[in-house]
Formats: structure tokens, C-alpha cells, sequence
């Protein structure tokens, strides 16, 4: 599922969806929908909703349903996000979606800290998955599953002395962490409110001297690497920080790790590209406003076309249905 977010949010920013025909689209589409995990009424069923990252995960393949959800077979929140940027993308509607079946799988993910775990039956839960989790509530418009004040929390206490945000408390502060952090408050609409300005100018600065060799590194002392091109680059964008960026020095470097043969990014110059840096360095390149690339959103990292469908649907939703938006 990720993989697919990753090519059809590219082709997207790239302006390239046109090459699918209305065909294409739909067998995408349904192939998502198929991945959705449908559960009954029984609550740790709704807690394993969600979407699946692929066929080969489902415990019914090859059924048209599943009569009962096997606690082995959970969504991913990840995945969830994923599924859901993906059909935004495409111009869905989100009709299908399982929407009190969705918040209650994000509403089961919250750890007592406020952080989120990926999964039903424990995982790792730290800063990516509260980022997921805020984007589904603000794509389906339905921050109820969400404790934003123990999230809130969670993050201001994930700051570390160097000004920036790890993936938890006492640990070390990261670009990738710093990314999902204020992109989660400005998505609950607590950024404004939850940091100082002495923060803010210190996170600022931090995310600023990330940048060595004119691309930009997650940590101190690392070399840089393409897609913190776009979790530095849509950070210091939503603090309104970007300019700060020596622009053209990140644009060259991100192009520099192109395959003149079989196209594509990767991490580092003279390596081999794959589909994440290939997104991630495409999407960075975006918020430089360079290259005719269409416009990325920072915070959801969909286009602000896309941006734009999802608001409309929510407007429709207000207006035409009951399901709360």
C-alpha cells in the first residue's frame, strides 16, 4: 500500500496521473478497498479494522468476505493513511470507507503516553504512527478518536534539549521525528498554541544547520540524504521557515542523485534509486516551487490539488450526509 501511495502521489506531483485511463484508475481503486478489513459490531473487531499493506497479509484470500476478523489480521495504521491519501489522489469519494470502523482501530492505537501504536497486539509506538493517525482524523474530518491533549503532550515531551523532536521522550532529536511532530499539531490545529516562540526559533534553527553539503541530513554528523528533502524541507515549511534553505544547493543536490539510465532518486549520489527517496525527493523538489512540479501540501505530503478534492468532499459531506465530517 505505501508503494503504490508513493508512485501515485509521484505521478501526481509529476502531473502524470492523465496516463491512467478511467479503467486503471478503478481496478486501483477497488484493489484498496479490497484491503480494507470490514469487521461486525463486536468491539475488538472494530479495533482491528483498517486497511491491510497487501493481499498476501489477508487471512481470507481469495473470499469476497470474511465472516469473522481474525486478531492476526489487523490493519496498519500506516497503511490506513496510506489507503486513504492513495483514494484522495485517484478523485474517490470515500464512500466505501468504513469510517466508524476506522476511528474506533485508531481510537484502540493510543498508548496511555499519547503516542500511537502501528498495529492491534503491540508494535513499536513512537512519533510516525501519531502522524498517521492524525492525518486519517483530518482526511475523514473526525478527531474523535484522538486524546489530542495526552498527544499534544507526547510531543512537547519528545523535544530534546537540542530543540527538536525525537520519536519520544529522552530520545535523540531526528528530522523524520521532528516531521511528524508539527505536522500532527498543525493538522489537530494545536501548533500555534502548543510551542513558545522560544521554541519555535530554536526548532527552526536546528532544522536550518541540518543542511551540509547543500542537501540536508536527519542528524547531526550524518550525510545527507534525499527525502529529508522533503521531511526538513515541509517542516520548515509549515513554520514558514523555508527560505532559510540555501534552495538552489538542496535542488542541485537532490538532482544529483538521479539515475541518468533507469531514472528515479536515491539516498545518496552514486547509489541505487528506489521508490521512497524517488517520492520523497520529488516531493521536496515541489516545495522548492521549481522544476513544474505541482504544489505539495506539506502537512498531508499529497498535492494541493489533491488537497483541494478532499476539501470539497468534506464541504458535500456537511451538506448531504449524517456521517459526521
Amino acid at each position: 500500500m505505501a508503494v503504490l501511495y508513493f508512485a501515485l502521489s509521484g505521478l501526481d506531483l509529476l502531473d502524470g496521473l492523465s496516463e491512467l485511463d478511467k479503467e486503471e484508475r478503478q481496478h486501483i481503486i477497488n484493489w484498496i478497498y479490497s484491503l480494507q478489513i470490514l469487521p461486525g459490531n463486536d468491539r475488538d473487531e472494530q479495533a482491528c479494522a483498517g486497511f491491510r499493506g497487501g493481499t498476501t497479509l489477508a487471512s481470507c484470500r481469495g473470499e469476497s468476505s470474511c465472516d469473522t476478523v481474525s486478531q492476526l489480521d489487523c490493519g496498519h495504521i500506516t497503511m490506513t493513511y496510506t489507503a486513504l491519501a492513495s483514494l484522495i489522489i485517484l478523485g474517490d469519494d470515500l464512500s466505501r470507507v468504513e469510517r466508524p470502523a476506522v476511528m474506533a482501530h485508531v481510537a484502540a492505537l493510543q498508548c496511555p503516553d499519547g503516542s500511537f501504536f502501528s498495529t492491534r497486539g503491540g508494535s513499536e509506538n513512537d512519533m510516525r504512527f501519531m502522524y498517521c493517525a492524525a492525518a486519517i482524523c483530518y482526511i475523514l474530518q473526525d478527531f474523535s478518536a484522538i486524546n489530542t491533549t495526552s498527544a499534544t503532550k507526547y510531543i512537547l515531551n519528545s523535544m530534546s534539549y537540542e530543540g527538536a523532536m525525537g520519536q519520544g521522550t529522552h530520545l535523540e532529536a531526528h528530522g523524520g521525528s521532528s516531521y511528524c511532530a508539527i505536522a500532527t499539531l498543525h493538522l489537530l490545529g494545536k501548533l500555534d498554541s502548543s510551542l513558545s516562540r522560544t521554541q519555535r526559533e530554536r526548532l527552526v534553527r536546528w532544522l536550518v544547520e541540518r543542511q551540509s553539503g547543500g542537501g540536508l541530513q536527519g542528524r547531526p554528523n550524518k550525510p545527507p540524504d534525499t527525502c529529508y528533502a522533503f521531511w526538513i524541507g515541509a517542516t520548515l515549511q509549515i513554520l514558514g521557515a523555508l527560505d532559510y534553505l540555501d534552495t538552489a544547493a538542496l535542488r542541485q543536490f537532490v538532482l544529483s542523485t538521479q539515475d541518468p539510465i533507469t531514472g528515479g532518486l536515491a539516498k545518496y549520489p552514486n547509489s541505487n534509486p528506489d521508490g521512497l527517496h524517488t517520492y520523497l525527493g520529488i516531493s521536496g523538489l515541489s516545495l522548492l516551487r521549481k522544476d513544474n512540479l505541482k504544489p505539495v501540501d506539506p502537512a498531508l505530503n499529497i498535492s494541493q490539488q489533491a488537497l483541494s478534492h478532499l476539501h470539497q468532499l468534506h464541504k458535500n459531506i456537511s451538506k448531504n450526509s449524517t456521517v459526521p465530517c
